[in-house]
């Protein structure tokens, strides 16, 4: 009987979310890329009687519950270590972007894209679309950022600033050549699908570090508050979940770098303090 009262809890709680996310404006049948951070909604759910163990599961569920259908879920999977040495196994390499990727990752049919550092999770009708990408650059024109714009998709942060998931600021950074950034070649162990290692080689588009340049994009969306391209909830307000078209914001990101508007919306420099 406990087992089926869990079930039930857990069931409800794919439900309400769901209807939270539909409420936000997350539609049936979209491909969404999404950011999280778990905290706020896995408290929720221990309040309901969960557990936090159950958490990411849940919440994967009722994203999944929310775009069905058709609809299409992208996660990052993205994972830093490649940059200092060590190797990437594309099958059981683990995502550093929170318990919500990680349980996308290990979902049954996920499909995961193969750049080391910036590598996706897809579930859902378009997923076998992003099945054999391996794009050199992770931010770049044959990156799943751009496949996400092809795809008319949008991307959906749940409460997590600007500063700690809106990535693909970077991607339209790199479309548009911008100067406080620069192509950089990391090479590295890559284990395939095959378990065969091979030493390959990939890029980044990295920020100016020599220039003192730091990220710093909270006021960009400020920005797409004002414009009302942000819909949905802000960070700890809600169900804690806002949705932006990547077209839109693509558009929006690409006139400001366009004006030279970008010191103070997408970047700052930070010099070093005098000894």
């Amino acid at each position: 009987m406990r087992r089926k009262a869990k079930a039930g809890m857990a069931d409800s709680m794919v439900q309400l979310l769901a209807g939270q996310w539909r409420d936000a404006g997350l539609k049936a049948g979209e491909t969404l890329l999404l950011h999280s951070s778990l905290r706020r909604t896995t408290r929720a759910i221990v309040r309901a009687g969960g557990q936090v163990a159950a958490a990411a599961e849940i919440v994967l569920d009722s994203v999944l519950e929310a775009l069905r259908p058709d609809g299409t879920l992208l996660l990052p999977l993205f994972n830093f270590d490649f940059t200092t040495g060590a190797p990437f196994d594309i099958r059981t390499t683990p995502s550093q972007m929170g318990a919500l990727t990680e349980a996308g990752r290990l979902r049954p049919g996920a499909v995961r894209t193969g750049h080391p550092i910036y590598s996706f999770a897809m579930l859902g009708r378009q997923a076998e679309h992003f099945r054999g990408v391996e794009n050199f650059s992770g931010y770049g024109a044959d990156s799943p950022f751009a496949m996400l714009r092809e795809m008319g998709g949008r991307i959906g942060v749940l409460d997590l600033p600007d500063q700690h998931s809106m990535t693909f600021y970077h991607h339209v950074e790199e479309v548009k050549a911008a100067p406080w950034r620069y192509h950089k070649t990391f090479e590295g162990d890559y284990i395939g699908w095959d378990g065969v290692a091979t030493t390959r080689s990939f890029g980044l588009f990295v920020r100016d570090l020599e220039r003192g340049v730091v990220t710093d994009v909270d006021a960009m969306g400020e920005v797409l508050w004002s414009r009302g391209l942000y819909h949905g909830d802000r960070p700890g307000e809600g169900g804690g979940l806002r949705l932006i078209d990547a077209n839109a914001l693509f558009g929006a990101v690409s006139e400001v770098i366009d004006q030279g508007k970008a010191e103070g919306l997408l970047y700052r420099i930070e010099t070093p303090a005098a000894a």
